[in-house]
């Protein structure tokens, strides 16, 4: 019968659990390699490895070749240590060159990407050079080269933004050290106002409008039409110089007189990324809301909302006597003031070549800015002179009369006088759509019939502001139908020649909605400002929007500040002004 022989049994004379590192069996083979702690959250090596002689094949996907940076041949297992000791850092096996020593099986080209301004090839890394499955050489990052050999911008489109400099923005009116700051306002405090406001008081009308030319209606870009330059007169009067006002306010019918433009402006404050700023004058318990001549109100923005909006050159630094002595280059046609002004021509002209002259409405009176000495002719303008009441209470006496504008009217069966078929025109204009500032628009004759939504979205986001500001002067109006042309270049290298590619109908207070336009938050800000002119002192008070933040700021001037030019250089420097040679 067998016999069973126990074996020795080793007590730990530590008296601890397992093995004693000074009672260890002679015959046990790891008897000089000490014991290595383990933690489940040290970092392990290799799992596995096929390649023990150093080969260089690959393993499996995904996992790392034997070979390192230490030499061909070596393998980081150099006998024993890859058991490791109780030094991690001796003996323990730790992968310091990840993204460099993985390597995939798989060496077919990646299919493109869609959408992309360039395809990865294989194994690319950050701006790193790859081949594409025709061999040419392409590159990773922001730009990159394309199949056909040709250099391409795109790739991933904000990318490292926050690397770009901080785009500095001049005021619209330079502050002089004479104002004193009465007030500062963020964007965000506007935002949470809010007033409910009735349907308005009409109290006069001034001014003849001609019939909208449905014709543009039908528009295509398969059928587009040329932009005509047509000569006609339209006033665009500030608030204190406009004799209806003048005669209202002997009346009485308000305490607080402005024009839809200028309110405009303020109600879509929270929107404004451009600076702006509006002249206010109390006398007695009056406000007038003015602007100033040559301002911001007389020009139309382009692409103000866009992420990368269009920017003037820098001006020359007066420190540099190179640049101080040198001759300015002409401004690009793409610069911010180009567009702007290109957009302010092409928004007058659309409204003037849209109408039929020879079906007109009168309103009430005629046009209170047209003189007996006038020879030019009129364009189709009419003036709605309205009242609205801000009061929260019936208590309250806020009253505020705004000189409103419509362009044409639809011959219909009500009378325009009394507000049926009116409508404001606008425009919207096209560039170029590789130029700096396009704001990612799309390609206006290859998407606008197809794709109206995409350009429409792409309007919104871009000119949020500029559409806000419409919306809201066509709602002050009472117009029923607004009129947006979507107007392009000829040529994308010539700012003169222009086509109308459409034209779109839509309802104000739709278009408000689509816009998440506010008329109840408008009208709590134009409360708020309203109430805090009102505790000032008679005087002149200019509100200033901050060029580079979002916040708005109320000065005090003198009475003489944007008069007269030598008196507007006496308010934007505080200087006396220069006596004329």
């Amino acid at each position: 019968m067998a016999s069973f022989t126990l074996p020795p049994i080793h007590d730990n004379p530590d008296g601890g659990w397992g093995p004693s590192s000074s009672n260890i069996p002679e015959q046990f083979k790891f008897k000089d390699i000490p014991y290595a702690p383990y933690s489940k959250s040290d970092k392990l090596g290799r799992f596995a490895d096929w390649n023990d002689t150093g080969d260089t094949r690959q393993t499996a996907v995904g996992l790392p070749s034997t070979r390192d940076a230490r030499g061909p041949g070596r393998s980081r297992r150099d006998g024993a240590q890859a058991f490791g000791s109780g030094t991690a850092s001796a003996f323990a096996y730790f992968h310091v060159e990840d993204e460099s020593s993985f390597s995939l099986v798989d060496n077919k080209a990646a299919p493109p990407r869609r959408g992309g301004g360039f395809t990865r090839g294989r194994a690319t890394g950050r701006g790193g050079v790859s081949f594409t499955n025709r061999g040419v050489a392409q590159r990773g990052g922001r730009g990159g080269f394309n199949n056909r050999g040709g250099a391409q911008r795109g790739g991933r489109k904000g990318w490292r933004d926050w690397e770009k400099t901080n785009r500095t923005r001049e005021s619209s009116v330079a502050i002089s050290p004479q104002w004193t700051m009465l007030e500062e306002i963020e964007f965000h405090r506007l935002a949470k106002l809010k007033l409910e406001v009735d349907e308005p008081e009409d109290i006069d009308t001034y001014g003849r409008v001609f019939a909208y030319d449905k014709s543009y209606d039908r528009i295509t870009t398969k059928t587009e039409r040329p932009l005509q330059l047509v000569d006609r007169i339209k006033y665009n009067t500030t608030t204190s110089d406009d004799p209806v006002i003048q005669q209202l306010v002997s009346k009485n019918v308000a305490n607080v007189y402005t024009t839809d433009a200028i309110l405009s402006v303020l109600m879509c404050a929270p929107r404004s990324v451009n600076p702006w700023d509006i002249v206010i004058l109390r006398e007695g318990n009056n406000l007038y809301f003015d602007k100033r001549d040559g301002g911001p109100f007389d020009t139309v923005t382009v692409n103000e909302n866009a992420s990368d909006p269009p920017q003037d050159p820098a001006p020359p630094n007066p420190n540099n006597p190179a640049e101080k002595t040198a001759v300015p280059e002409p401004p690009s046609i793409n610069s911010a003031t180009s567009l702007s002004l290109e957009a302010t021509y092409i928004n007058q002209n659309f409204g003037f070549q849209s109408v039929q002259e020879n079906i007109a409405a009168d309103f009430a009176h005629s046009n209170p800015f047209y003189g007996p000495e006038e020879t030019e002719p009129l364009a189709s303008c009419g003036y709605r002179y309205r009242v609205f009441d801000l009061g929260i209470t019936e208590d309250e006496d806020v009253k505020i009369c705004i000189r409103t504008e419509v362009d044409a009217y639809v011959p219909g069966p009500g009378n325009p006088q009394e507000g049926h078929g009116l409508v404001t025109i606008r425009a919207l204009n096209e560039f170029d759509p590789r130029a700096q500032g396009a704001g990612g628009a799309p390609d206006w004759r290859s998407k606008l019939d197809s794709q109206r939504g995409a350009v429409v979205a792409t309007e919104m986001k871009n000119n949020s502001c500029k559409l806000a500001k419409w919306t809201v002067q066509s709602v002050l109006a009472g117009a029923e139908l607004m009129k947006i042309g979507y107007i392009s270049r000829g040529n994308p290298k010539d700012n003169t020649r222009h086509v109308i590619l459409s034209t779109a109908s839509m309802r104000p207070t739709d278009f408000a909605a689509q816009l998440n336009v506010s008329l109840a938050n408008g009208w709590g800000i134009v409360r708020t400002i309203t109430d805090l002119c009102m505790k000032m002192p008679e005087g002149k008070y200019v509100l200033i929007k901050d060029p580079n933040k979002s916040v708005i700021r109320l000065y005090a001037v003198p009475m003489t500040a944007f008069t007269t030019e030598d008196e507007d250089a006496e308010g934007y420097e505080g200087d006396e002004p220069e006596s004329a040679a």
